[in-house]
């Protein structure tokens, strides 16, 4: 399986405020989004009386031919050899997870009505919500989206900043990402360099795998993990995660915000764009801060861009968590309010696929929203910065086994195509 690709946005910048604790001034209390759960607490709390879970009715009527692309895209994954290793995580076993999103599919596509999937999910499933960073099942949903830059596959006065391979003798887990660090001869380990002594080193030379325009664009395309580039030959390279040095993540924005250059609710990525487009010689300073460096590696174009099960990722279905604290590739329902026309919000209820995690995604109280590829999806991205609630739908202990054996002996189950939907 591919290594997880951190598909967490350069608008994710904005996130980081709330993951430092910071709000308005105004609020005497500011929320910890990023709260660690107690010790050996769960993520999940199951709700137990029906009458408490979210209206699945307006889920069902927006249900699309891309929510159950995604939910074959789960499935898919959950038949990727290393995928039980990620199990059981609380009392959710491999073959329930499994089993969960294949019932979700067939009743999706086989209820004739709203109320006759609501009663069919209502007998199956159980309903779990998240706590919350709070214990009260508060979320923080950010945005993040797959940039476009301009690039070429050698070095130009136009383009004179490269993105870097992974090194040989940097040591990573090909299962779960961990990172060991620099592999020594001996086969013992010692850290990796940090940001600012691989730069300035020179050991990356001969590593460089594309050049892209500016510093800037160069760090936003590390900290978003992928990136389409349009070269200038007129060919277009796909480049997505390969590893990171093992270092922790600083946010860019976290910082500004820390040292006051700027209020929570104005950061986005082009006022940050814009601020050192007008004092240039800041950022060097502000991208040093963060000793994370990404490295890269070239991807086809039908499978990106990848999440970090592997597989595509879908707009508005895609949903990134942290992975130690909620299973992969579930079935969930997103209650928040996503950006609408004007610079407004519009109420955002649907059904979506837990497929993706983040360096800045940590802990129950955050979650990030997948809004797609390109200036729009950026947009929509750099304004997404809402609490709502996040719900998980997994099968009920005695109906496992029956569903697990229904997909066993459905020769459709897995395939590509979606279901028909009514």
């Amino acid at each position: 399986m591919p290594n997880p690709l951190r598909k967490f946005c350069a608008v994710l910048l904005m996130a980081m405020c709330c993951a430092l604790g910071a709000c308005s001034k105004a609020e005497k209390v500011k929320p910890d989004y990023n709260r660690p759960l107690p010790p050996g607490a769960s993520a999940l709390r199951m709700i137990y009386d029906v009458k408490d879970w979210p209206d699945l009715k307006q889920p069902w009527a927006s249900k699309d031919e891309s929510l159950l692309a995604a939910i074959d895209r789960s499935v898919g994954w959950y038949r990727v050899p290393s995928a039980p290793k990620f199990f059981p995580l609380g009392d959710v076993t491999h073959i329930r997870a499994e089993a969960s999103v294949y019932a979700f599919k067939t009743l999706l596509g086989e209820s004739i009505n709203a109320d006759t999937f609501v009663h069919a999910m209502q007998e199956n499933f159980n309903c779990y919500t998240s706590v919350g960073y709070d214990n009260r099942g508060s979320v923080l949903f950010t945005g993040y989206y797959t940039p476009i830059f301009k690039g070429s596959k050698t070095q130009t006065a136009e383009f004179a900043f490269p993105l870097y391979k992974k090194p040989a003798d940097l040591d990573i887990n090909p299962t779960t990402g961990e990172v060991y660090g620099r592999k020594l001869p001996s086969g013992s380990h010692t850290p990796y360099a940090t940001r600012k002594q691989l730069e300035t080193s020179g050991e990356l030379k001969g590593q460089e795998l594309v050049w892209v325009r500016t510093r800037f664009d160069q760090y936003v395309i590390q900290v978003n993990g992928s990136a389409r580039i349009e070269l200038n030959d007129g060919g277009v390279m796909y480049v997505g995660y390969a590893g990171n040095n093992g270092h922790e993540y600083t946010g860019l924005g976290a910082t500004l915000i820390k040292e006051g250059v700027f209020e929570p609710e104005r950061l986005n990525l082009p006022a940050i764009r814009d601020y050192f487009a007008d004092k240039p010689g800041e950022l060097e300073r502000y991208i040093n801060m963060n000793d994370r460096f990404v490295f890269f590696s070239e991807y086809k174009g039908e499978n990106w861009p990848a999440g970090s099960l592997g597989f595509k990722v879908a707009d508005t279905r895609t949903l990134a968590t942290d992975k130690t604290v909620f299973p992969r590739g579930g079935v969930v329902l997103v209650d928040t309010q996503i950006p609408g026309g004007a610079g407004g919000t519009k109420p955002f209820h649907q059904f979506m696929l837990d497929q993706d995690t983040g360096g800045a995604i940590r802990a129950a109280g955050r979650a990030d929203i997948y809004m797609g590829i390109g200036a729009l999806a950026e947009r929509r991205a750099g304004g997404q910065f809402a609490e709502g609630r996040l719900y998980y739908f997994f099968l009920k202990h005695d109906k496992v086994l029956e569903w697990d054996k229904k997909r066993r002996e459905d020769p459709s189950a897995g395939a590509k195509k979606p279901v028909a939907l009514r």
